[in-house]
């Protein structure tokens, strides 16, 4: 196997470079690992840079009363009671210490002015908990961990698909893809495998996701017998551009809510006191999102499909020092001075709240040796995800994940060889849409895909359209299985879409199972034949898990919350 296949060995492989995958890798070393980080794209173009408004963390540098108390309770609320309480905590209790680690490596974050991090309001956060830097602070998350990981000695596989898990009996000792510039594979030996590969948005015809977004990290779970879990929460980001055209769905920071902007319909109403009169355009990301939709289903949105959201009524120098991202994005491709006048925004397919399901304390998938964090990995968001609390997410568990793949390793023993079969099996996969003579092109595949996901599992759902949409997605599985590739495995977009789109289905399939079983309305998940919630529903999580080839659904029960937690959800202060 090693004469014939390009080998790296590792301690643990980290699949994914964003900011799970990098504080992941960080922590591994430290924990005295030999570490390396594969990624889909160039080091430094993660998602994670997409994350603009901010890192949640109770700092109380504004709000003297903020704690982890405050925002554990404001996240359990936010995901409607179905989060991993323990994950919760966890997240609540350690997101400050992580940021003043991020703030020691070198991250520049905007001042106090007595000198602290400055914290900005976030939709469904109590007080201002939201650490920045400006309006680019995945950036700058990404820039740091970076060269911090760069300097500490992680051996980088930039451009590289990961197409396979590889195991060892039950357990994950490796991982196959191929080099995206050649086409040539690549074998990576590892004891542990740390799953840091975001979410599932290329699936869907509107998204703010990139084109890294095809669910990879779920799917080579799926397929390696790891529980995947709640994947029918799907977060619809309320603000994303809606023209012109050929930026569609590009996200629009929930920071300039923060900041004081303001949601009106076409007749200029501050429509939200309809859906949230308490919270009003800092409700959370589900209500807003739904709220938009309905206006424009119901005549009040805007000549493009949208809803207006201003912020002119602020000093123009505020709003270009505050949201200089924001600023220029509309000046350059909408010519919008969003200093002077409205945005035109609507909802898009934003951030996926479930995925593998993990121990809270390592990480650890159910399959020994294999690892998840981030978006990849479920549970701290529960059935809806608060803004700011991506960017925590990951430095907490990229951390415990780190930290607990390295112990894993150390009590590994030596790294199986592996059985070469698996090798040999996925690389007939990979060559085979090269070496039929018939066929259609991926990109139709695709196209209906993302047809079917928006407009049958969307943002409103119910039992027809779902089960349209898995008979929809079953046609595809089949078209996908006779796709065809032209031309050579060097520089070929169409082969690489050929294997996204299995990680895509394969998800879809879950979301789709997972959503029709869930007959109810909570957070994200919208059904319109059953829009109360169930006190049923309200106790159990869907499991999903690939059983003789197929895709098995189950329900496990909510663990249940310690009493001195469950104390903080009902204090009212």
């Amino acid at each position: 196997m090693s004469e014939r296949y390009e080998t790296h060995e590792h301690d643990v492989l980290v699949i994914g470079a964003g900011g799970a995958g990098l504080r992941a890798a960080i922590e591994a070393l430290a924990g005295g690992a030999k570490v390396g980080i594969v990624c889909k794209s160039l080091l430094g173009k993660a998602h994670t840079v997409m994350a603009e408004g901010g890192i949640a963390a109770a700092m109380a540098n504004v709000d003297a009363a903020d704690d982890w108390r405050r925002h554990f309770a404001d996240t359990m609320r936010g995901g409607k009671f179905l989060n991993n309480w323990r994950m919760a905590q966890l997240h609540a209790q350690e997101a400050p210490d992580r940021v003043r680690e991020l703030e020691q490596w070198g991250a520049l974050f905007d001042r106090t002015d007595d000198g602290r991090i400055l914290q900005r309001a976030f939709g469904g956060h109590t007080f201002r908990r939201l650490c920045h830097v400006g309006d680019r602070t995945g950036l700058e998350m990404i820039r740091t961990l970076q060269d911090r990981g760069v300097h500490l000695g992680i051996d980088v596989y930039m451009e590289c698909a990961i197409t396979r898990l590889l195991k060892d009996g039950d357990r994950v000792h490796g991982a196959f893809g191929y080099w995206r510039e050649h086409g040539r594979f690549v074998v990576f030996r590892a004891k542990s495998v740390i799953l840091a590969t975001g979410g599932i948005g290329k699936a869907w015809r509107i998204t703010s996701n990139s084109w890294e977004y095809t669910g990879d990290g779920m799917a080579l779970a799926y397929d390696a017998g790891a529980e995947l879990l709640d994947m029918e929460f799907v977060q619809f980001h309320p603000t994303g551009m809606v023209w012109p055209p050929g930026v569609q769905g590009l996200l629009v920071t929930e920071a300039v809510r923060g900041e004081g902007g303001v949601l009106r319909n076409k007749d200029g109403e501050r429509f939200m006191k309809r859906y949230d009169p308490e919270k009003l355009d800092l409700s959370t990301r589900d209500v807003v999102a739904r709220a938009i939709y309905t206006e424009v289903k119901e005549g009040r949105g805007t000549e493009h499909g949208g809803a207006y959201l201003d912020i002119s009524q602020m000093p123009a120098d505020y709003v270009i020092r505050k949201l200089p991202s924001m600023y220029h994005q509309f000046k350059e491709l909408a010519d919008v001075d969003i200093t002077k006048g409205p945005m035109e925004v609507g909802p898009t397919c934003h951030y996926m709240m479930g995925g593998v399901r993990v121990d809270a304390e390592t990480g650890q998938a159910t399959v020994p040796g294999l690892f998840a964090a981030g978006e990849a990995a479920a549970g701290l968001h529960g059935a809806n995800r608060l803004g700011g609390n991506s960017l925590s997410d990951l430095l907490v568990f990229g951390r415990r994940a780190g930290a607990a793949a390295a112990r894993h390793a150390g009590g590994a023993g030596a790294s199986s060889a592996g059985d070469s079969g698996q090798i040999e099996e996925a690389s007939r996969e990979l060559l085979a849409p090269f070496e039929r003579s018939s066929g259609e092109g991926p990109y139709d595949i695709h196209r209906d895909l993302q047809e079917t996901m928006q407009n049958l599992v969307g943002i409103f759902r119910d039992k027809d359209d779902l089960k349209r949409g898995l008979e929809e997605i079953g046609k595809l599985k089949e078209r996908l299985a006779r796709v065809k590739v032209e031309g050579s495995r060097l520089f070929n977009p169409g082969w690489h879409l050929a294997r996204d789109l299995k990680s895509m289905l394969t998800v879809a399939e879950a979301v789709a199972t997972s959503a029709l079983a869930r007959e109810e309305s909570r957070g994200a998940h919208s059904r319109t034949d059953y829009p109360q919630s169930s006190p049923v529903w309200a106790k159990q999580n869907n499991v999903i898990v690939r059983e003789g080839g197929a895709m098995k659904l189950s329900q496990r029960p909510v663990a249940p919350m310690p009493d001195e937690l469950a104390a903080l959800l009902s204090d009212k202060k």
